[in-house]
């Protein structure tokens, strides 16, 4: 079983419109932004930002936001700059709306071939027709004689 190193980590669910005020907090006292993802659970949307405490402590706290795919939520580059590439993979592979991104990538970030991959219920592609193989050649028709041995004839 896993040791728990720091047993007073947090998870905190918020509103969407509470993001900017706690993300203003964590940098005040001193949290660094360690991680920020999308998964897709239930229908919705889970969008969680960790922050790590650079004391030493191993403290994480993370905020969790729970939206339904259309809402849009505030970028924190205003205060996380580097929260950019988070930002934009959230919405270049989920499909998350996220407004004010500092350096938007406009869903160019990846070199990707389908448009938001993991984005909610979008419609299936339809199956590959298998590749064509061309038929085998005919076997020679057999002429009922036993085939010649080396050293006849």
């Amino acid at each position: 079983m896993a040791e728990v190193i720091c047993p007073e980590n947090e998870l905190i669910t918020i509103e969407p419109e509470e993001l900017l005020d706690h993300t203003m907090k964590m940098k005040k006292q001193g949290f660094r932004l360690s991680q920020a993802c999308a998964a897709y659970v239930e229908k919705k949307y889970e969008l969680s930002y960790s922050f790590a405490a650079d004391d030493g402590s191993y403290l994480l706290k993370s905020l969790r936001i729970v939206i339904d795919p259309e809402v849009e939520v505030s970028s924190i580059t205003e205060f996380y700059p580097y929260a950019f590439l988070y930002e934009n993979e959230m919405k270049e592979l989920f499909g998350v709306k996220i407004r004010m991104i500092n350096l938007d990538y406009d869903n160019k970030l990846y070199r990707i071939r389908q448009e938001t991959p993991l984005k909610v219920d979008r419609p299936k592609a339809p199956p590959k027709p298998a590749p064509k193989v061309p038929p085998k050649p005919a076997a020679p028709a057999n002429s009922g004689e036993a085939p010649a041995q080396k050293g006849e004839g």
